[in-house]
């Protein structure tokens, strides 16, 4: 059986290995769809029928999801499940895993004649719910990591999500308003720059989910 300390371990592992594999997968897959640009095109658009590399991004996304859901889980008993804000943030990484992952592998993001289809609403509405997840899962960070025991922390999670705010308003507002081309062009840029606030964000807090197991560890040593 494996113990609280080596899953909470392996857990954060799997966090580093979606992050980065996330990044490193649509930048490289990208370049085996001809005119895809990921400054212009979505990470959704690699995962339609039209793409060649259509099968093997949908496949990662599933690992993907699988890989947060684990990271959640592991996250879960290194900060204590019985907590109430703990309980908050741990399902709202469960809900990113679903949404962005698994639901953006199994429901591709088409268009029938300028027309979303089912799989294309469902798209949306899963990626929208792990999207809006991801975004304010800070909030439940600074109430488990308080300011008084780390500041830093604390401004780190006010800037990320402030910096989240701001890119996914840029990335929806020329849904709305037609006249805002230049953000509308740049809308892969918008989307990554998102996921590497937030990616990197879990990174840091991955990695202090491993130094806290090795502080605990010498304490009972």
């Amino acid at each position: 059986m494996i113990s609280k300390r080596t899953f909470i371990i392996i857990s954060s592992i799997a966090c580093f290995t979606g992050c980065i594999g996330d990044f490193y997968a649509t930048f490289v897959l990208g370049d085996f769809f001809p005119g895809y640009s990921h400054l212009l095109d979505t990470m959704s658009k690699l995962g339609t029928t039209a793409s060649p590399v259509s099968g093997i991004i949908s496949l990662w996304w599933i690992v993907l999801g699988f890989l947060t859901i684990l990271f959640a889980v592991g996250f879960s008993k290194a900060f204590d499940y019985n907590k109430k804000y703990v309980k908050i943030a741990t399902w709202l990484l469960i809900f990113y895993g679903l949404g962005e992952g698994l639901g953006s592998a199994l429901f591709k993001a088409e268009l029938v004649k300028n027309t979303s289809n089912i799989p294309a609403i469902l798209h949306e509405v899963m990626g929208g719910i792990g999207i809006f997840a991801i975004l304010f899962y800070p909030l439940a960070m600074i109430r488990i990591i308080p300011r008084s025991s780390a500041p830093g922390f604390y401004w780190l999670s006010i800037l990320v999500i402030v910096i989240g705010i701001i890119l996914i308003a840029l990335f929806l507002l020329p849904l709305y308003f037609k006249t805002m081309d230049i953000l509308a062009q740049n809308k892969g840029l918008w989307q990554r720059l998102f996921v590497l606030d937030y990616y990197l964000y879990l990174m840091v807090i991955a990695i202090k989910m491993i130094k806290n197991q090795r502080i605990e560890h010498k304490l009972f040593l």
